[in-house]
């Protein structure tokens, strides 16, 4: 069943998904059970996106170089 959000968030039409869903090995679904399962995923997006920041969150950018060089015949 995780083929279908997949194809969803992919971005295959709720047509199409049936044949994928049948070239996994699966049995046939149809384009409403296909919409319900992708509203579903609406759902949880809008509740993740619409959930409150409480508090700032900080965070530390750091920029490095990292130089490769021989030294006594190693790499280091």
């Amino acid at each position: 069943m995780a083929v279908i959000p997949e194809a969803y968030i992919q971005g295959i039409s709720t047509r199409s998904v049936n044949e994928l869903v049948k070239s996994v090995g699966m049995n046939g679904v149809s384009k409403s059970q296909v919409s319900r399962l992708c509203e579903e995923i609406d759902e949880r997006v809008q509740a993740f996106l619409g959930r409150p920041i409480e508090r700032d969150w900080p965070y530390l950018w750091i920029v490095a170089t990292c130089v490769k060089s021989r030294q006594a015949g190693r790499v280091v």
